[in-house]
């Protein structure tokens, strides 16, 4: 067991590192910095507007189901033909589609909050 834990992190460590000196010798051993890096197309932005990018781009996804969800189960209700339980199941998918949303847009408001709080604005 411990032979495992010991292989599992040389194979891990030596990911991390082999990359790095590969590229220091390609580089002929300038070594590297912001300017190298940004030649092979990554972002030049800080930490947190890489953060602030993903969980937008999340949001967006969220948006897109939740619409995707209130058109299938408004399409689950035209189609229950009177059916009681049908429409029971179709008002359930909307109730938790709308919950969905709900908690999707609070986690927006609390991180929009919690950096306001953290940035020092007066501004809430």
């Amino acid at each position: 067991m411990k032979t495992k834990k010991i292989f599992a992190f040389l194979v891990v460590a030596t990911s991390l590192v082999f990359p790095g000196l590969v590229w220091a010798a390609e580089k002929g051993g300038e070594g590297w910095s912001i300017d190298s890096v940004s030649e092979y197309g990554l972002p030049k932005g800080t930490v947190f507007s890489i953060i602030e990018n993903v969980l937008l781009w999340l949001l967006a996804i969220l948006g897109i189901v939740g619409v995707i969800g209130f058109v299938i189960s408004g399409i689950m209700y035209l189609t229950a033909a009177g059916d009681d339980k049908k429409m029971e199941t179709a008002k359930n998918a909307m109730k938790y589609s709308i919950i969905g949303i709900i908690v999707g847009l609070s986690g927006l408001v609390a991180i929009q909050a919690v950096n306001t709080a953290l940035g020092g604005s007066g501004i809430f």
